[in-house]
């Protein structure tokens, strides 16, 4: 197993929706890996938890990583957060990220979640998608 993709996937994840057209039209530079401190107000993106498992072969190592994308968002309904959500998706299902350590074989939308937070105040849209990647030696 290797686990060594792990923070070169979520700058290039992170570097891709940055990037996005559709998704900064929407949230301009507010995507974070930390979100700040105190309340943020408006629509943001945070890069959230992942679950990594082996996908080794013999060939060499790997890991497939699910990760978690949320789009928050204090606006009235659901609209603005699924608009946004689905900039995210466009912008990473399929992407050919280029990574600072391995490299991405493929990356996919698995599922979302959409609910109400704090106490209902808060829309939340919760994307997950899946990387596989291959931890290349050579690029150590």
């Amino acid at each position: 197993m290797s686990y060594g993709t792990a923070a070169a996937l979520q700058a290039a994840v992170y570097q891709c929706l940055r990037d996005a057209p559709g998704v900064a039209a929407l949230v301009g530079a507010d995507i974070y890996d930390a979100v700040p401190p105190g309340t943020v107000t408006g629509t943001y993106v945070a890069l959230g938890p992942e679950d990594v498992v082996d996908a080794s072969d013999k060939t060499g190592r790997g890991a497939q990583h699910d990760f978690i994308v949320s789009v928050v968002t204090d606006e009235a309904g659901f609209s603005a957060a699924k608009e946004v959500a689905v900039a995210i998706s466009d912008a990473l299902t399929g992407a050919r990220l280029v990574l600072s350590r391995g490299s991405l074989v493929a990356i996919w939308f698995l599922k979302a979640r959409a609910r109400r937070v704090e106490k209902g105040a808060v829309r939340r849209v919760d994307l997950t998608f899946r990387a596989r990647v291959e931890d290349d030696p050579a690029t150590i």
